[in-house]
């Protein structure tokens, strides 16, 4: 640069505050600069082309609209350059002097109140160009206005203490920006790290992006695009390119809003779900934007935690943005925007599963883990998140399953329960003791395979203002059935002097015995009085939690044919009668998942074997 119309310009103190400030605390990574940069230059760009709708007599007119980056590792520099609108000197001046100007100490005080009273400070005061200071050692902007009269300049600064401009000619219309990197800063100039951070930050800019000879944004954003112009392949292959996929998306939702915000939002659900397959905890896959510039890839207070299977895009041109397009600064605006997904997401579900539901079905069984976190977590989205769960029940066949609200509707007039049930699987549910007495009498029980589903229905309670219980609860009151005759069954007299005898023959191991009017073919079970399944006394025993005693109550079936040999041996040879008392209980325990140590049991079956031996 000669210095014969040279102009150099002093910072003043407080900018030099401020430069500080955005070079080493504003941004918490460098490589934003370029994100920055190349979204300057897309503004320059989009400005051009609304000028030459209504000037006509543009410099360079013919030229195309596009964005060229150049890496040059020899030269330890970066070149993003546009033909957009250009400046003129004073353009310059004010635009990359504004935070040397009169808004320097509006920025400062923006700083200082969190940006909460601003809408867009990168807008009002130009930080983003500011931040290539953070790895260069000098940045000279070259640009050229569109204005026909004008002249190109270029302003240089070591981002230190002042600032020159220098008038330049035979430059193109636009701007010209050329970092030179510090020397600890050289992995930028490499091509394919340079490559990595375009694609990461602005793979959906409208202009064409170009690194050396390679086109970067080759994906169109189609949130933005109408529905009704887009072809099945073309969200197939943004899914692939957002989710970093090799799958094809189970759904997909495509959506725009106005009210109460302006979105535009492209969602998928992946066909598969890495959680259940082994992969650990999945990050948030929907990245946020604003006006097609990412703003945050892993967004984690956008949507709830439970809906981190889904990927895509959300944009809206209604976030105020921070000074580093980093982090938002209404982080009630943040809440109101994931609000009105999640419920449109939730809607869409719910459709879903009214018009296509042995697809939604199938989903479910991928995915139903995550609808069942956010009953068991949320609150707010509880009452409709349980019209989408899906249990299989004692009217389903085997692998198919039914709602809470389908399960009300073929509730009986005056059944004020929905009754659930939790196993390990449909047949060990179905061999048990605890589903008979609701078989008999044409009760529907919901079958609950997972340990999470205790919290479930714990957390939500009820449902249509149903109570949701447990059907291995002891103080469950159930509808008088009608009992079988069978030969040789207990009356009420004896059944009652049998179970004060097993009672004082289990002691205090059991709370209470009693005739049971559930019990159809099994001889006995062994119920808790309290809501808490044995499934789930028995996962908290597996970590060590689940050390309170439990108060069983022991129903037994006074026309079972065991119960009835046993009541007439407590007599004829009560030795026996005892063993075999305290093992009918102890297998009831193990049924239940109650029993804690099984050697009591196993030794008492040696003794049983021998004298029954010997006899």
């Amino acid at each position: 640069m000669s210095t014969s119309n040279v102009e150099k310009h002093e910072f003043q103190a407080e900018i030099k505050q401020l430069l500080d400030i955005v070079i080493h605390s504003l941004y918490t990574d460098k490589e934003i600069f370029i994100r920055e940069l190349i979204s300057n230059a897309s503004d320059a760009s989009e400005k051009l082309r609304h000028t030459k709708l209504t000037e006509k007599d543009v410099f360079e007119s013919d030229r195309e609209l596009e964005i060229l980056v150049t890496a040059d590792e020899e030269a330890n520099s970066i070149t993003i350059q546009d033909f957009g609108i250009g400046m003129t000197r004073d353009e310059l001046v004010k635009n990359l002097g504004t935070i040397a100007h009169s808004g320097s100490k509006q920025f400062l005080n923006a700083l200082k109140e969190g940006g909460s009273k601003n809408d867009n400070l990168i807008g009002q005061f130009g930080v983003g160009f500011y931040s290539a200071f953070m790895v260069a050692e000098k940045v000279s902007v070259y640009s050229r206005s569109w204005k026909q009269d004008e002249q190109g300049h270029c302003w240089t600064s070591d981002g230190t203490g002042s600032y020159e401009i220098e008038e330049t000619a035979d430059l193109n219309r636009g701007t010209k920006i050329v970092i030179s990197l510090k020397e600890e800063e050289k992995d930028f100039a490499k091509k394919d790290n340079l490559k990595t951070i375009i694609e990461r930050y602005s793979s959906f800019v409208q202009f064409p992006i170009t690194l050396g000879e390679d086109k970067i944004n080759k994906i169109d954003a189609l949130w933005l695009r109408s529905k009704s112009e887009i072809k099945d392949e073309e969200y197939t292959e943004f899914y692939k390119f957002q989710a970093n996929a090799f799958d094809e998306p189970r759904y997909r939702l495509h959506f725009s809003a106005d009210a109460p915000l302006a979105i535009n939002a492209l969602l998928f659900t992946p066909n598969e779900n890495p959680e259940k397959v082994g992969f650990g905890r999945i990050d948030p896959g929907v990245s946020l934007y604003c006006r097609k510039v990412m703003i945050d890839s892993k967004p984690k207070e956008l949507l709830p935690e439970w809906l981190r299977f889904l990927k895509g895009v959300v944009d809206s041109e209604d976030l105020p943005l921070n000074i580093s397009r980093e982090t938002m600064q209404d982080s009630a605006l943040i809440q109101k925007l994931g609000r009105v997904i999640t419920k449109r997401y939730l809607k869409f579900l719910g459709e879903e599963a009214k018009k296509r539901n042995e697809k939604y079905q199938e989903f479910f069984s991928k995915f139903g883990f995550f609808i069942k976190e956010g009953v068991a977590i949320d609150m707010t989205y509880r009452d409709d998140l349980a019209k989408l769960l899906y249990f299989e029940s004692s009217t389903t066949e085997k692998g198919k399953m039914t709602s809470l609200t389908d399960y009300v509707s073929r509730m009986k007039e005056d059944q004020k329960e929905i009754y659930y049930i939790l196993g390990q699987n449909r047949e060990s549910i179905e061999s048990g003791p605890y589903l008979e007495g609701f078989k008999s009498r044409g009760i529907e029980v919901l079958f609950l395979y997972e340990p999470i589903d205790e919290y479930v229905m714990g957390n939500l309670n009820a449902f249509d203002e149903k109570t949701l219980v447990s059907a291995d609860q002891g103080d469950i009151k159930l509808d008088d059935a009608p009992k079988p005759e069978v030969e040789g069954a207990l009356d009420e007299k004896t059944s009652e002097a049998f179970c004060t005898w097993l009672k004082e023959t289990i002691g205090d191991r059991v709370k209470e015995v009693k005739s049971s009017d559930r019990l159809t073919d099994s001889p006995a079970m062994a119920l808790s009085p309290d809501a808490m399944s044995s499934q789930m006394r028995r996962m908290m025993r597996s970590m060590g939690q689940d050390s309170m005693p439990v108060e069983v109550l022991y129903e037994i079936n006074p026309a079972h044919p065991l119960m009835i040999n046993l009541n007439a041996q407590r007599e004829s040879n009560p030795e026996i009668a005892k063993l075999v008392a305290l093992q009918g209980f102890d297998s009831a325990l193990m049924t239940a998942g109650l029993l804690e140590d099984p050697k009591d049991m196993l030794a008492r079956m040696n003794q049983i074997l021998e004298q029954t031996a010997t006899k």
